[in-house]
Formats: C-alpha cells, sequence, structure tokens
C-alpha cells in the first residue's frame, strides 16, 4: 500500500539551539511551556543519554512499520525520528536491526507512540529510544504510511521539524521558531532553582519555591 513522504527532509535549527537544549531537562522546558505539552505514556528504553533533534515523522498503520523503513532511507544526522504508531502495543514497530540502520544513519534517536522489541539491545545502548511498551510479536509491513505530516505522540502534536527532547522524565518538543526566547527562559528557570537549591544547603531557605 502507498506510503505517502511530504517532504524528504526536515529543517534545521542553528547548531547553538540544539546544543543548548541538550543540558536543558525536561521537566523545566515544560514548566516554560505551560507545563501542558509532552508525550504521555512514553518511557525511555536506552541506557542512558540525552536526545534532542528535530523531528523527522512517520505516521503508520498501528502494528505496521512499512512506513518506518521507507524514512530510515531518508533520516540523517539530527533528525528524531518520531512515530505515530497509534500506541498499539500488540506488536513491536522496531527492533535492534532498525536500531542499528538509524544510528548508521546518524538519527539522533527514536520517538514511538506504539512497542519495540529486542529491548536487551536498547538497554545495552546508549542511542536514545522512548516508546509505549515491550513485545515479541513482530510487525506488519504492508503499510500505508505518510512521512513528514503532523503527528500525534501520547496526546502531544509534533510537526515535522520541531525540536524534540527526551531525558529521564519524558519527552517534550516545540516549534523550532520558539526555541530561542524558550531556552532563554529555561536557562533562568535553572539559575533561580540553583539559588533555591543553595539556600535549602546553606539553611536560609524561606519558602520561595512555593509560590513560583
Amino acid at each position: 500500500m502507498t506510503i505517502t513522504i511530504a517532504a524528504n527532509g526536515v529543517p534545521k535549527p542553528p547548531a547553538d539551539i540544539i546544543e543548548g537544549f541538550r543540558s536543558a531537562p525536561t521537566s523545566i522546558i515544560s514548566d516554560n511551556l505551560g507545563r501542558l505539552p509532552g508525550a504521555v505514556g512514553l518511557k525511555p528504553f536506552h541506557r542512558g543519554g540525552k536526545l534532542v533533534g528535530t523531528a523527522f515523522t512517520v505516521r503508520t498503520r498501528p502494528g505496521d512499520n512499512l512506513a518506518i523503513h521507507r524514512a530510515l532511507e531518508l533520516v540523517g544526522p539530527g533528525d528524531v525520528i518520531v512515530v505515530d504508531g497509534g500506541g498499539d502495543e500488540t506488536r513491536a514497530l522496531v527492533g535492534e536491526i532498525m536500531k542499528n540502520i538509524a544510528e548508521w544513519r546518524k538519527a539522533e534517536g527514536y520517538v514511538i507512540d506504539g512497542a519495540i522489541r529486542d529491548v536487551a539491545a536498547f538497554a545495552a545502548s546508549d542511542f536514545p529510544c522512548f516508546a509505549r511498551a515491550v513485545i515479541h510479536r513482530g510487525p506488519y509491513k504492508n503499510g500505508p504510511g505518510e512521512i513528514n505530516v503532523r503527528v500525534s505522540i501520547g496526546g502531544s502534536v509534533i510537526s515535522p521539524g520541531d525540536i524534540v527532547v527526551g531525558d529521564e522524565d519524558g519527552v517534550v518538543s516545540f516549534p523550532a521558531a520558539t526555541a530561542a526566547g524558550l531556552l532563554e527562559a529555561v536557562r533562568a528557570q535553572i539559575l533561580r532553582e540553583e539559588e533555591t537549591l543553595k539556600a535549602i544547603r546553606e539553611g536560609r531557605y524561606q519558602g520561595s519555591y512555593g509560590k513560583s
């Protein structure tokens, strides 16, 4: 069946913007997004490491990964492969081989609203993978699917080219056009929270955190 490709690639924001978010916790990014956006129900399956990059999106029929295989022919450095699998947990969309293909293509990682398998390979690797579940059952490869269209991941709408950040707390995303201002706000909050922690350690904390 047909795989529709809306675009072969996605625009990349300036490298300094991407690198700026590498040290930004998703919790603080979320705070500065009104505490509203962010995928719900996904968890990290890799050993460790931050996920930061731009969304290369895939929408596929639940339990079918033909569109993901097609996307793997197109992704490159800086791309986060964001897969809308409809939240289906009955068949794995990605396993060890597709993990290694994505790494070879120098993608930044996977965000999958669906299941994976070969979980031990992910657990032994620092290649980021966030998914909903694990199951041994493999996928169909029939299609249909779409590449680089707007997708819904755990209740969060992600567009091609959005910046995606993932860590131990989960995954958040936002438009690249808002990234510079968001990064400034995130850095200011990090400094405020560092000061609060210092005040606690020094015994001079007076309850300001509960008012922020």
